[in-house]
This record gives structure tokens, sequence and C-alpha cells, in this order.
């Protein structure tokens, strides 16, 4: 089992940068593939980014603005957004699953952090 805890939201001016840490208990992070999700208020769960052993892969929204990575030594997983959006504004959620391999829907994760608020003002 894996807890998860989210960091780094805050409010921000369209144009600017944020970069979100997850990081997690355990010893055996490395042995999860990782993604982050969003929420906005009145919407559904949206896939945002995965990361597995090396290979990443990005929402449509965010390619080339958004950038995953994980550090298996500090047990961290890190969500990185540039030139930021006032439709980025959202909640955000790392999580975890054991399986390795590109996974976009919420159900295909097993262990979810309780979010941090990002806010992109216009």
């Amino acid at each position: 089992q894996v807890q998860l805890v989210e960091s780094g939201g805050g409010l921000v001016q369209a144009g600017g940068s944020l970069r979100l840490s997850c990081a997690a208990s355990g010893r055996t992070f490395g042995s999860y593939a990782m993604g982050w999700f969003r929420q906005a208020p009145g919407k559904e769960r949206e896939f945002v980014a995965y990361i597995g052993y090396t290979n990443t892969y990005y929402t449509d929204s965010v390619k080339g603005r958004a950038t995953i990575s994980r550090d298996n030594a500090k047990n961290t997983v890190y969500l990185r957004t540039n030139s930021l959006e006032p439709e980025d504004t959202a909640v955000y959620y790392c999580a975890a699953r054991r399986l390795f391999g590109i996974a976009t829907m919420p159900s295909e994760y097993t262990y979810w952090g309780q979010g941090t608020q990002v806010t992109v003002s216009s």
C-alpha cells in the first residue's frame, strides 16, 4: 500500500508556471506507475499526465506545456506546467497503480492523494 501527499498548488497568474509534487510513502515507490489528474468544479476528474518507468504520456491540452517526472530516490513524482491558463484551474491529484502501461482513466488507479488546489487568474 502507498500513501500519497500532493503539494505545490496555489494562485498563479495566467502565463505563469507551477511545479506540483507528490510524495509517496513506502519503500516500493519505483514499482508503481504514477498519474496526475485534475478536477474542476462541476466537472469530472480528468487525466493530465502519466509516467511509467521512464515513459510519459500527456493529455492533449497540456502537451508542450507540462512535464511529468519522478525521483525514485525521493519517492516523489512531479508535474511542472508552464504557460498556465485559467482553464488549468482545478484540484490536482496524483495517483498510483501497480501495473505499468499508459492509463488515463481514474478507475485504473488504486491509490490517490488528497489533492492540491491550482488557481490560475486571468
